[in-house]
């Protein structure tokens, strides 16, 4: 079986299959958090590492607003899977896959790999095909401030870093849910709206005002 994807997903499903298959991964290593999770280590840098997501990577300071741009486009380390453990369990590494001939995955290198079966863990992408305003960049991506746009009743709440590195966490996602929750439950005009933070839309959205749904 190959796997192509080698990221959190792709290295924990790869893992899981070379149990009872012969397996191979394709894709770009990137990286590994330093700890394991549940370890003495994981336990004692939590709270600091936490505090670096959910402060320090903030649009409320430079330091947050300079990262955000690289990270929204980044590879997140792996996790709870290490090379270690892919190396124990026999999965074989392999460069990324580039095309298919003749029915078969052809590596970055030229190699043709035969197997039977393919699993596809290329990762994801934000897609707001449904919403059909104004309110996106060149590249996109929502103009908005910590998920308020400039269209009355629209709002973005669990993107990754929407205002933090933890906003798409569980446990960072309620900061911004009770900044969007008072932003809802205030008097709706062009004066509130305040200036959205990331992002020029490409025109002003004139004739949205009357809308009223929320985007998650």
């Amino acid at each position: 079986m190959l796997v192509v994807g080698a990221a959190n997903s792709g290295a924990e499903i790869a893992l899981e299959v070379s149990a009872t298959h012969r397996t191979w991964l394709s894709g770009r290593h990137p990286g590994s958090e330093p700890t394991r999770p549940g370890s003495r280590m994981d336990r004692l840098l939590t709270p600091p590492f936490w505090f670096f997501l959910s402060r320090v990577a903030s649009v409320t300071n430079p330091m947050g607003r300079r990262m955000r741009p690289q990270m929204i486009k980044a590879t997140l380390p792996l996790g709870r899977v290490k090379p270690k453990d892919l190396e124990t369990a026999g999965v074989v590494r392999l460069p990324r896959t580039i095309s298919a001939r003749h029915g078969r995955p052809v590596m970055e290198d030229g190699r043709v790999v035969e197997v039977p079966n393919v699993v596809w863990c290329t990762g994801y992408r934000s897609t707001f095909d449904l919403v059909h305003l104004d309110v996106f960049d060149q590249e996109g991506q929502p103009v908005h401030d910590r998920g308020a746009t400039g269209v009355p009743g629209l709002y973005f709440i669990g993107l990754f870093f929407l205002s933090t590195l933890a906003s798409s966490l569980v446990g960072g996602v309620g900061r911004d849910a009770e900044y969007i929750a008072r932003q809802i439950t205030r008097p709706h005009t062009r004066s509130t709206i305040r200036r959205p933070l990331f992002g020029r839309s490409q025109a002003a959205a004139t004739s949205a005002s009357g809308i009223s749904s929320t985007s998650t």
